[in-house]
């Protein structure tokens, strides 16, 4: 079945209503007549996970250049978010940061943080989004295939729509332009293979992660106060968690282990799994917190990056954007920054119009410093860990090297601390933090810093 979607100014197609899907339909909306977003899902009125969305449920941190950039594409969105609870902090002064068990000293540091669950963000994206008249959604359809003309140029996409009669076949979605934005599971490779081009090469970053996580009570006295708590592993013990405030007087709990190490989800197994981090902070909010829920487990298996920038050749009328380009491992919370970082590079692609030939090739390229950093940090950071995968090369080994010294010397010196999460929250390039001035302050830091006891590598709970 044939359904026709082009009205004045062209049709765009967007496989996937995640966070790059509706951010892509927001700009695309500025370039044409009309958008459609189509999405496995019944897509939920209330601030509730979604099936096709197991991460949902968990625990998400939404980096200050993310925030900056979604209030860039949407305006006012940080206001209303804290009006329906989420909580709005310093990043620096207001939220504990753990590194080799040692507390990051405290200061102003100039980065807005949002503590906000991924369901009412993601809620409140979707219907700033979809109020847009020139921008609708179609649920409960399965994409299959892309459709093309007889010079290989994508014009729309062929899907099931699960709510069509039994028998009625697939119906086919026009467009002049398909954004694939369908998560780390897209098809897109499969398809460039099917339609005689290359698919994009892949690096991967085989880690293996299981995280576990629990909502609790949030009470005043917790933390002192503080938004939340980020408490890293190390490469003798790579167990690390989160605690972050949330809306509804709620903490989101998450516990996380590598190659293998999974979180119980039973009430004593989840607590003694929180006590054999490398520090006790987080077990000691947890241990005498009312408990909201169960745990529930999520598993992440690599980090994955495809070079679309490398392709010669793609054909016309695609696009690729989100995780469906890099996934990157959650718990370094760059997902979301870097969906709505590509969204405002594409929006200045296409000012350069629409129908061009190096469309995709622009956009990938645009995309690909966008990657670049949180890529970077991901991945060398994954590759600290005795038993990941793959070859660390030298500049990985010495990076990783100076950023230990580097979250020594912030617990001492807060504006080594800043350097440190203006880099992280991709405010700043990873050059930064060899900046003389910074230089010079961890080497002056290090001598002042407390030895710590090598942590125990604990069995598996």
């Amino acid at each position: 079945m044939t359904v026709p979607t082009t009205g004045e100014g062209g049709t765009a197609v967007v496989i996937g209503a995640s966070m790059a899907g509706l951010l892509a339909a927001r700009v695309l909306a500025e370039h044409v007549g009309r958008v459609v977003v189509l999405d496995r899902d019944t897509l939920p009125d209330d601030a509730v996970a979604r099936g096709g969305a197991p991460q949902s449920a968990h625990a998400h941190g939404l980096l200050a250049r993310g925030r900056r950039a979604l209030e860039e594409l949407l305006p006012g969105l940080t206001a209303d978010l804290v009006a329906r609870g989420a909580l709005s902090g310093d990043m620096q002064a207001d939220f504990r940061w753990i590194s080799q068990g040692r507390p990051m000293a405290a200061a102003t540091s100039g980065l807005e943080g949002l503590m906000v669950s991924r369901p009412l963000l993601e809620r409140e994206v979707r219907r700033r989004v979809l109020a847009d008249p020139r921008i609708g959604v179609r649920e409960r359809v399965d994409v299959r295939s892309l459709v093309h003309d007889a010079s290989g140029r994508v014009t729309g996409v062929a899907g099931l729509d699960r709510d069509d009669p039994p028998g009625d076949g697939l119906r086919r979605w026009d467009a002049d332009l398909v954004v694939d934005a369908s998560g780390r599971q897209s098809c897109a490779p499969e398809w460039l293979a099917a339609s005689g081009f290359e698919a994009p090469e892949e690096e991967r970053v085989e880690v293996d992660v299981a995280y576990a996580t629990r909502h609790y009570r949030r009470e005043p006295g917790h933390l002192d106060g503080a938004l939340g708590l980020a408490l890293a592993g190390t490469p003798d013990n790579p167990r690390g968690g989160v605690l972050l405030a949330q809306e509804g007087d709620r903490w989101v709990c998450g516990l996380g282990g590598i190659l293998g190490d999974r979180p119980p989800l039973d009430h004593a197994g989840f607590e003694a799994y929180a006590a054999s981090l490398p520090s006790p902070a987080l077990y000691e909010v947890i241990r005498s917190a009312e408990p909201l829920d169960e745990p529930r487990r999520f598993r992440f298996p690599a980090s994955v990056r495809r070079r679309y920038e490398r392709l010669a050749r793609s054909p016309r009328g695609l696009l690729v954007t989100g995780d469906a380009v890099c996934s990157f491992n959650p718990v370094y919370g760059q997902g979301m920054a870097v969906a709505a970082l590509e969204a405002l590079a594409l929006r200045d692609v296409l000012r350069g119009g629409l129908d061009r030939p190096s469309l995709a090739q622009e956009f990938w390229r645009a995309c690909a410093p966008v990657v670049d950093v949180p890529w970077q940090i991901a991945a060398g950071g994954d590759r600290r860990y005795p038993g990941v995968p793959g070859p660390v090369d030298r500049r990985t080994r010495l990076l990783n090297g100076y950023v230990a010294r580097v979250q020594r010397a912030a617990a001492v010196d807060p504006a080594v601390g800043t350097a440190f999460l203006r880099v992280a929250n991709l405010e700043a390039p990873p050059p930064s933090l060899m900046a003389p001035s910074v230089l010079a302050r961890v080497v002056r830091a290090s001598r002042r810093v407390p030895a710590v006891p090598r942590p125990r590598v604990p069995a598996v709970v």
